[in-house]
């Protein structure tokens, strides 16, 4: 149970990318790398603009490239500090190297991604082929339908990723959810203070007491990193579910693995994952209008992928319709 907070917010009209930088700013991270990117640039000129009016204390470093960027949240996080980060498609792309890095360090670094297509050719539209091209790196992923609960969702990727001790990528949509003004409930400072204490790790890299890390290691002990990495991503289940239900104390928005919508009759499933989840909420709304039964499962969590809660939720229904937002050669 968490200290009863008094449930303070400020309604702000708000677009996506605001919405995360508002996420950053009351999590109190105390380094923000960041290489800017179409559709991620609001979110540093945000994070600039709350700096300049004093609201912001973290440093606020702008460096050479995502590679860079990602490279100098690891290092900060060794050191025991927390950081946040932000990107988009080709930007995440060039950070690929560090993403691995990231993960093995044991570095709860939480990101925020901007999913837009990779070129060739170029563009600037929604498609999650950015983010899912990362499945494998060791990082948890987030998937968001609005801006609310992309503000929501990183704040609950601090508390997950520093329990575990591994990275968190938070994602939302190029242009409909990045770049579209919606209500947004920011939350007081006290009371996400009261979900989402300092981080304060057990180990740090310190100048004072050198030390060696990331060395060549055995191939035993590499397996056993491994392994130490993938029981972390087994408890990040119940992280998630945990962090979801306690925001939920403290907010009234309370989050899960994945959400169930309308789906107890349907005969057909829709799954979605992201902002295309809430068109597909209205198209269940309308055709159960006309009385068709559908229904929508929606998935939050990619990774670590919740697949027996996804058997569960689909397990009653005759058809099932993925609606994916990439392309997979």
């Amino acid at each position: 149970m968490l200290t009863a907070v008094a449930a303070r917010h400020t309604r702000m009209l708000l677009t996506g990318d605001h919405a995360v930088a508002y996420a950053a700013l009351r999590a109190r991270p105390h380094l923000i790398p960041v290489y800017p990117i179409t559709p991620q640039t609001p979110v540093l000129e945000k994070l600039a603009e709350l700096k300049d009016r004093g609201e912001l204390t973290a440093d606020l470093m702008t460096v050479e490239s995502e590679h860079s960027a990602m490279a100098a949240c690891i290092a900060a996080s060794l050191a025991g500090t927390r950081v946040f980060t932000a990107t988009a498609s080709q930007g995440l792309a060039l950070m690929h190297e560090m993403l691995h890095y990231a993960a093995g360090a044991r570095a709860p670094v939480v990101m925020v991604n901007v999913n837009r297509t990779l070129g060739s050719p170029w563009g600037f539209w929604a498609d999650q082929t950015d983010s899912l091209s990362q499945r494998d790196t060791g990082w948890l992923q987030f998937y968001c339908e609005s801006a609310q609960e992309a503000l929501d969702t990183v704040l609950q990727a601090y508390r997950v990723a520093e329990a575990v001790l591994l990275p968190a990528m938070v994602v939302i949509e190029a242009m409909y959810i990045s770049h579209t003004l919606e209500p947004v409930e920011v939350p007081d400072p006290e009371l996400v203070a009261a979900f989402l204490p300092p981080y304060a790790p057990s180990l740090r890299l310190d100048v004072t007491e050198p030390r060696g890390f990331g060395g060549t290691v055995s191939p035993a002990q590499w397996r056993a990193t491994r392994l130490s990495m993938q029981a972390a991503m087994a408890l990040a289940l119940e992280r998630v579910d945990e962090a979801g239900r306690l925001y939920g104390e403290l907010t009234g928005r309370g989050y899960s693995r994945l959400e169930a919508y309308r789906a107890e009759d349907a005969e057909l499933l829709l799954m979605a994952a992201g902002g295309i989840a809430g068109t597909c909420r209205e198209a269940v709304d309308r055709l159960r209008a006309e009385g068709i039964p559908v229904g929508l499962v929606k998935l939050r969590l990619f990774r670590p992928f919740p697949g027996e809660d996804v058997v569960r939720a689909l397990a009653a229904a005759e058809k099932v319709a993925v609606i994916d937002r990439n392309c997979s050669v």
